[in-house]
């Protein structure tokens, strides 16, 4: 199970890239740069906290997860 701390981490960083894709694509499309910067911060704000909750929910379930059996 990831360390809520690296969980913090992956989240800000991915966020980051989301908030500056997200209002340069919309600067770009509407021209109208406050707007974008607005839509940008408070869509990958919410966006942010629902991706925490997310991995952590993530976390708590082994599906998907393959161990290695140890050696004898």
């Amino acid at each position: 199970m990831d360390l809520h701390k690296r969980t913090i981490v992956k989240t800000i960083i991915w966020r980051v890239i989301a908030t500056v894709t997200t209002i340069v694509t919309y600067g770009v499309w509407t021209g109208n740069w406050m707007m974008a910067l607005g839509a940008g911060l408070i869509a990958n704000g919410l966006k942010t906290i629902f991706y925490y909750i997310h991995e952590r929910l993530w976390n708590q379930t082994d599906y998907g997860r393959v161990y290695k059996k140890a050696k004898s």
